[in-house]
């Protein structure tokens, strides 16, 4: 794994676990984080405040990274899974994060998945997830 794929690698672990201060020193002071439906935030509590109402947790199966040549882009790609406000566990949900870095730092973070699409966050039970989305 080279040094920039370790980089987001260890940010999107940190992110994960909610190790925020951990996270927050792979951002640079001048970051951006530009979530799906054009959402930006400056820093990590501002998109932990944000997310709260839009499920109890998620995580990344990251399957693969792909960089740029000169390092400075970084794509994580793979599928999300977590529970929904309602307790319903979901999987499988396509995402693609593209990070630009410069100085060993993150200074974009852009997000895109599928979770509006799939229906997951409104899911009330099990039985309204279709079987793709389901653990």
């Amino acid at each position: 794994m080279n040094s920039v794929v370790r980089i987001v690698e260890d940010y999107l672990a940190a992110v994960e676990e909610g190790r925020r201060e951990d996270a927050a020193r792979h951002l640079a002071p001048d970051a951006e984080l530009v979530f799906p439906g054009g959402r930006r935030y400056r820093n990590l509590a501002e998109l932990a405040e944000a997310s709260r109402g839009r499920y109890r947790s998620v995580g990344k199966h990251r399957d693969r990274y792909e960089t740029a040549e000169d390092g400075t882009l970084v794509y994580s790609i793979g599928r999300l899974f977590g529970d929904n406000n309602h307790g319903v566990r979901f999987d499988h949900v396509r995402y693609v994060d593209r990070f630009r870095l410069r100085a060993g730092l993150i200074v974009e973070q852009w997000v895109w998945n599928d979770l509006a699409e799939t229906g997951v966050l409104g899911a009330r039970t099990a039985g309204d997830l279709a079987p793709e989305w389901r653990p």
